[in-house]
């Protein structure tokens, strides 16, 4: 796991994942010839073959935060960056990224009350929150923050948490899915033609996706993203898994892929667990409409404390997910996209 330890402990909010980018390029270099990126900042590596075609997506960025503009005392105001909920902010150590170089400085995420040492509002709004380094404005400028200045979490190192088997760290959601993709690589036999695509953009509105299927044209497509944990139903549960996701807010899965999938787990006898959301969505949404419809479907973690910090997953999951992976690579439908009635 310690390729996956180095994509989590690496910066990539939506729209800045530069450093990202050079790792996965760098990685998917050791396993294939024919690699590059587009122009929106998606990495694709191809694996030539026969048809049908396979892609396999992940997406590469991470919630975060921008600097919108100084406010009085100095304070930073910042804009959420993807779906953050204000009230996992308060109290967090942040970076702030200089727009001059790669240099970062330290901040805290607090309201006036709090850095006062007062009470939180009782319904805490993103407006309430500001970041406090400490420093003035002018200190501020001549290190190059300010509006634009991109935010990201200072705390989320990867670690193990209760044991050896669950994982912590922030950006899990979707550096599980980008390891996934490259483990898929290493070694991979198949004589199927297959793209392993890198998203850029997800978090904000799925843009990576989009413009990603312009240069290629898949037969199918597998979507590896993470999903909530939900120990309240005990529906999806860390270590029960990986786990398919037939529905979701903005799509269903595309029912021969989602089947070969559960055939999979079958033979192999693998734990997989089924989810039927109403929220929620991948980069799946925008693949599976594309080009005339390319038969899409998700498969993923489970994870714990998504959108902050820390958050956790299983790697006997991950691991699983993997196997299924590499054998719907090697034996897949031979027709769920050109069926004739």
């Amino acid at each position: 796991m310690k390729l996956l330890e180095r994509l989590v402990n690496l910066d990539g909010i939506s729209g800045d994942e530069e450093d990202v980018r050079r790792f996965v390029v760098r990685e998917c270099k050791k396993h294939l010839k024919d690699v590059w990126v587009d122009k929106m900042g998606n990495v694709i590596a191809r694996k030539k073959g026969k048809r049908p075609s396979i892609m396999l997506m992940a997406h590469m960025d991470e919630v975060g935060l921008m600097v919108r503009y100084m406010v009085k005392k100095n304070r930073l105001s910042v804009s959420p960056i993807g779906s953050i909920d204000p009230a996992i902010l308060l109290g967090q150590r942040v970076f702030i990224h200089s727009k001059k170089n790669s240099h970062k400085i330290a901040g805290i995420i607090t309201t006036e009350d709090v850095l006062d040492g007062l009470d939180a509002p009782p319904k805490l709004k993103m407006d309430d929150l500001f970041v406090f380094t400490g420093l003035s404005k002018e200190e501020l400028e001549k290190k190059g923050i300010g509006t634009g200045s991109y935010v990201s979490f200072s705390e989320g190192h990867y670690c193990k948490l209760g044991s050896d088997k669950i994982i912590g760290g922030k950006a899990l959601d979707d550096r599980i899915g980008c390891y996934m993709l490259l483990e898929c690589m290493r070694g991979l036999k198949t004589s199927h033609e297959v793209y392993f695509v890198f998203t850029v953009q997800e978090e904000v509105g799925l843009y990576g996706a989009k413009t990603s299927l312009f240069g290629i044209e898949p037969d199918y497509a597998i979507v590896v993203d993470v999903t909530p944990h939900n120990s309240t139903s005990q529906t999806i549960v860390l270590g029960n898994g990986p786990v398919l996701d037939l529905k979701d807010a903005e799509m269903i899965a595309n029912k021969c892929l989602s089947d070969r999938v559960q055939e999979i787990a079958e033979k192999l006898k693998l734990p997989l667990q089924l989810e039927v959301s109403e929220s929620g969505t991948t980069d799946a949404t925008s693949v599976f409409v594309a080009k005339g419809g390319i038969p899409s479907a998700v498969l993923g973690v489970a994870v714990g404390n998504i959108h902050t910090s820390m958050s956790a997953a299983n790697t006997d999951d991950i691991k699983v997910g993997i196997k299924i992976l590499r054998e719907f690579l090697m034996k897949p439908p031979k027709e769920c996209w050109n069926r004739r009635v």
